[in-house]
């Protein structure tokens, strides 16, 4: 691919996980967060993916790792669940612009719960519904398709279900026209980076259309087969040891140069990626940074 469609250089500081580093002053919670500084040609983006569920402890842990709301350019939501979205008006509020573009899935805002341990909505909460992000100063950014935030970084849009053995993770359910029915999460998009001299790096939130599926859409969407490396929740935290050994595999065929995974990823998966990777495999904590290069 030529330098066109490159950036310069990329950072990636964990903003929110549900764990933190050794010896860390920053603050913890069930969900995920990024702070990415995108560079190309001279020109910079700050890019937010994701806020987790706790406005109050993201923006504390902004303060602490001295990132100043109202450098960001945008907003990215990658899918509808409360632990990536619920504080995203006050976020987007503290930023301080108008028509702050706010990136997601036109299906973001539906009817989305679970039935087990009880019936409850799990998906965007009261006070972030599209209203509320509008009057906070956002202006959203609904489609299906890929959206490019500068030359050299993007969302996937929908991603294509390539794979046999990737699933949603879970059991989770919608009604529409006033049938209920299982909810297949079509809405799960993820960030893709192309660096020069380096490759691509994918961003996600939870992987709900699976890690695979979207890696194999990413070097579609770039041209670029050369994967840098993978970082984010791969929701394997309750998967089968067959589908965790598919997923590795599934990984391992890509050559990544680094994987970093945490939040839904359960343990299980971890080690196995671990074993399979070794150092080039290490769990995603808050307060962590990438630089790319």
């Amino acid at each position: 691919m030529s330098d066109e469609g490159q950036l310069d250089r990329l950072r990636i500081v964990v903003v929110a996980e549900d764990s933190v580093q050794y010896d860390s002053s920053f603050l913890g919670q069930h969900g995920v967060s990024f702070f990415l500084t995108a560079e190309r040609g001279g020109i910079t983006r700050h890019v937010l993916v994701d806020v987790a569920q706790n406005p109050e402890a993201l923006l504390e842990n902004m303060k602490r790792m001295e990132i100043p709301p109202s450098s960001l350019g945008a907003i990215v939501l990658t899918h509808c669940h409360y632990d990536h979205t619920q504080g995203v008006a006050r976020v987007v509020k503290s930023i301080g612009k108008q028509d702050l573009p706010v990136i997601a899935h036109p299906d973001l805002f539906r009817l989305h719960f679970v039935s087990d341990p009880y019936l409850r909505h799990v998906g965007v909460m009261e006070g972030d519904r599209k209203p509320d992000i509008e009057a906070a100063g956002g202006m959203l950014y609904l489609t299906r398709d890929p959206v490019e935030i500068m030359p050299g970084l993007m969302t996937t849009g929908e991603v294509k279900r390539q794979t046999d053995f990737e699933e949603v993770g879970m059991s989770l359910f919608t009604m529409e026209n006033g049938r209920l029915h299982s909810d297949l999460m079509l809405d799960d998009i993820s960030i893709v980076a192309n660096v020069k001299g380096k490759g691509i790096i994918i961003v996600t939130g939870c992987s709900h259309a699976g890690i695979v599926n979207i890696t194999r859409q990413a070097n579609e969407l770039t041209g670029t087969e050369k994967v840098h490396g993978i970082l984010g929740g791969f929701h394997l935290v309750e998967a089968s040891d067959t589908r965790i050994r598919k997923t590795v595999q599934g990984l391992r065929a890509f050559s990544p140069d680094w994987i970093s995974a945490g939040h839904c990823t359960g343990f299980r998966a971890q080690v196995s990626l671990y074993e399979t990777f070794k150092d080039r495999f290490f769990p995603l904590q808050t307060g962590v940074r990438f630089d790319v290069p």
